[in-house]
């Protein structure tokens, strides 16, 4: 990592912003929603705000699970203008690759390291935001110098290969041994026919992983992950950056905005539409825990409509100065993220030393996690302001 001290001034500031929303949501898991909502079963205002601060159980999409696929979108987005801006530099496409193969390798060890952080030894593990996006991006480096048309076609592939394999891995027979899954022959969420292809770990990513995350050491033999959370979904994460490269291109040489806005709008349409179409053929469900190619199709939907919206706000309208909380997140995105990670706990338990153990109870027990939560994310973003202010900025 290294420290610099200005902005590029390439920089889109909808780009920061929808960045700083989709950081701002991360972070604000410490809120807990859930304890709220536990504490308080007959509203339906906290049961929505729960529902929409987890990540559903299987098939289907809350606002949470948005978070990793438009982060891994904006990572495709940010390209063009960071490999426009090293070849205004004059730097040679040798040193580009060094620079993108050292930042790939740094997402991949951050990733483990926040994921080992409580753990006895190193937890090998990569399903991790970081390490996902670590695991793909030479690939999308490498994709970055193709045409358009390559790009839509390297897509096609990455998303009907990874299907095939899920489709041509066997389904569970009688004799399976389900005690190694972590779920049940019955679990209320397992999918029928063609589409228990991509069941909770009985598909092909679980398999893969049942071999390659026992080849480095563990406490004890890897079985499954409890989320049904696998390596290989860095394969159709690569499909949502791709997706995000493409945005990035559009617009970074968009001749108006309108022209922008109908292109991203038209291509939301398509990809919901299709994944749409996949799921309730059941073809392919959308699953983001596995990201299946029709998640990738429906999140990449979902994420050009975000850009689309803080584009035409932020840039179009003019209104920067609404989103400057977000700003300051989305312009030390790796900051924000290392900062939720690690930093929630200690804050919390200052607070708890400083202020007495139930200092957070002020509006009562149910709202307990709420205070708390709300003067941690406090803490968290002055940091990150004051990191603004200073124009200290964490790059990879």
């Amino acid at each position: 990592m290294k420290e610099t001290a200005t902005l590029s001034p390439q920089r889109v500031s909808s780009v920061d912003a929808y960045r700083g929303f989709v950081m701002f949501l991360m972070m604000a898991e410490v809120l807990r929603f859930g304890n709220v909502a536990e504490a308080l079963p007959d509203s339906a205002f906290w049961a929505f705000m729960d529902f929409h601060q987890s990540h559903v159980p299987w098939v289907g999409c809350s606002l949470h699970d948005l978070i990793q696929p438009s982060f891994s979108f904006l990572v495709g987005v940010a390209l063009p203008y960071s490999m426009a801006s090293r070849a205004g530099r004059n730097q040679s496409v040798s040193m580009m690759w060094v620079h993108t193969i050292r930042r790939s390798l740094i997402l991949i060890f951050l990733g483990i390291f926040l994921r080992s952080m409580h753990s006895e030894q190193t937890n090998f593990t990569f399903e991790d935001t970081l390490t996902q996006i670590g695991l793909g991006y030479p690939i999308l480096f490498a994709l970055g110098f193709a045409s358009e048309k390559i790009q839509w076609g390297a897509l096609a592939a990455i998303l009907a290969g990874y299907a095939t394999l899920f489709a041509l891995y066997p389904l569970p027979g009688p004799d399976f041994d389900w005690s190694q899954t972590g779920v049940t022959a019955d679990w209320e969420h397992n999918l029928k026919g063609f589409a228990a292809h991509w069941n909770k770990n009985t598909n092909a990513a679980w398999a893969f992983d049942r071999w390659f995350l026992n080849l480095f050491p563990r406490e004890k033999p890897f079985r499954y992950n409890g989320g049904g959370y696998s390596t290989l979904s860095f394969i159709p994460t690569l499909g949502t950056m791709l997706l995000g490269l493409i945005a990035g291109k559009w617009l970074k040489s968009a001749t108006s905005t309108a022209w922008l806005l109908k292109r991203y709008i038209v291509t939301a349409a398509a990809l919901l539409i299709l994944s749409l179409l996949l799921h309730f053929t059941g073809l392919n469900p959308i699953v983001k825990r596995i990201w299946t190619p029709a998640w990738t199709l429906f999140s990449g939907g979902c994420a050009f409509l975000l850009l689309s919206a803080f584009y035409f706000i932020v840039d179009v309208k003019n209104r920067k100065s609404w989103f400057y909380p977000l700003i300051v997140i989305g312009t030390n995105s790796i900051a924000a993220y290392v900062i939720a990670d690690g930093l929630g706990g200690f804050i919390r338990e200052s607070f708890k030393i400083h202020f007495g153990q139930h200092y957070d109870s002020i509006f009562g027990a149910s709202y307990a996690s709420l205070v708390s939560g709300a003067l941690i994310l406090l803490v968290e973003w002055l940091v990150l302001r004051w990191m603004y202010k200073k124009k200290v900025f964490i790059k990879i």
